[in-house]
């Protein structure tokens, strides 16, 4: 095994830059499919442009991106992702760790400086960063908690507070609260001051309560939308329900937002019904919305105040090593996930 100063940066003499040393461990897929087109592999460290970081990972977090990268589905994703097979053959993109090198472009960071971001190839020992989707580590974390928070926490505070404009008293109705984007809009919301119910299965109603809601909807076997109980914002991650069960939920000036979803066919998802909603919200009265998250080194030190509070804290399900990371995928899939899904590195 390669040692530990083998693998430290060194200087490239042919053309002045910082790179890693010559090889490193990574997780690679040459194809789209299941968790077996995943390997590891050890390949040539990846190199920064001007205004990237090179990050010496720690820590990688799971997400349900991650698995519609390396399955290639819905299909409109190859038109940007690659076609027959993934552009980047490194998965991945939470990362936390420590800088090793920066770009000549780069002013906010230094190596040594512990950090966590949105990256490419985060599932090896060097991953590349752009300055404007990394923070500081928050101080509080392990870099295992601090891999998980980007793509998922940075989408809860999104549709909370950018698309959902949640205000202070309000109930919200979290669909999908177990999973990684909810277990952070659960918590989210709490520190906002709303009165937060969530959704979720009947084995994860216990997880649901720890994280703070106020209530709890076994989905098995109530239905959110009976009519009793209307909500003056419905977070709806990666769900299902039709737009006339989430407009018969809401109250009369409410608004849903709606994220992922999984239901909608291989070719476009489940972008259908966000779209039918964005068509049908200029003809009533209720607000349905849609958006697709995004990481921002702002939104990072937004959700560091949180965390540094105490208010917010990444719940961590079951932590992998990277070369287990086609079982941690096959765990993912499964649906048991109660949080989040961390590789060591």
């Amino acid at each position: 095994m390669t040692s530990q100063q083998e693998r430290a940066p060194k200087r490239n003499a042919a053309n002045g830059t910082t790179t890693a040393a010559d090889t490193m461990r990574a997780i690679v897929q040459d194809s789209y499919g299941s968790a077996d087109v995943l390997r590891l592999a050890q390949i040539p460290p990846p190199r920064i442009a001007d205004n990237e970081v090179l990050v010496r990972v720690h820590a990688a977090g799971l997400d349900r991106g991650t698995w519609h990268l390396m399955t290639g589905k819905p299909y409109l994703l190859r038109l940007g992702f690659g076609f027959r097979r993934p552009k980047d053959r490194v998965p991945g993109t939470d990362v936390a760790g420590t800088v090793s090198a920066v770009g000549p472009a780069v002013t906010g960071f230094a190596p040594g400086d512990e950090v966590f971001g949105f990256g490419k190839g985060a599932f090896a020992e060097y991953a590349v960063v752009r300055e404007d989707k990394l923070a500081r580590k928050p101080a509080n974390l392990s870099f295992e908690q601090a891999a998980v928070v980007p793509v998922s926490a940075s989408t809860a505070l999104q549709g909370l507070c950018d698309v959902g404009r949640v205000q202070r008293g309000q109930k919200v109705l979290i669909i999908g609260a177990s999973g990684g984007v909810g277990s952070f809009a659960v918590q989210l919301a709490k520190a906002l001051g709303s009165d937060v119910t969530g959704v979720c299965s009947t084995a994860k109603l216990d997880f649901v309560r720890s994280l703070g809601a106020d209530h709890v909807i076994d989905y098995t076997g109530t239905d959110f939308a009976d009519g009793a109980h209307h909500y003056d914002l419905i977070l709806d991650i990666a769900g299902n329900p039709g737009l006339s069960r989430l407009r018969k939920a809401l109250t009369a000036n409410g608004t849903a937002v709606i994220t992922g979803g999984e239901d909608g066919g291989n070719f476009s998802g489940g972008m259908n019904r966000q779209f039918r909603a964005l068509a049908l919200s200029v003809l009533i009265r209720q607000r349905l919305t849609m958006f697709v998250g995004k990481v921002r080194s702002s939104d990072l030190q937004r959700l560091t105040g949180f965390i540094e509070a105490g208010t917010v804290t990444p719940g961590i399900d079951k932590t992998y090593p990277l070369d287990r990371m086609p079982e941690a995928m096959r765990y993912f899939d499964a649906g048991q996930v109660r949080g989040k899904v961390a590789i060591t590195i």
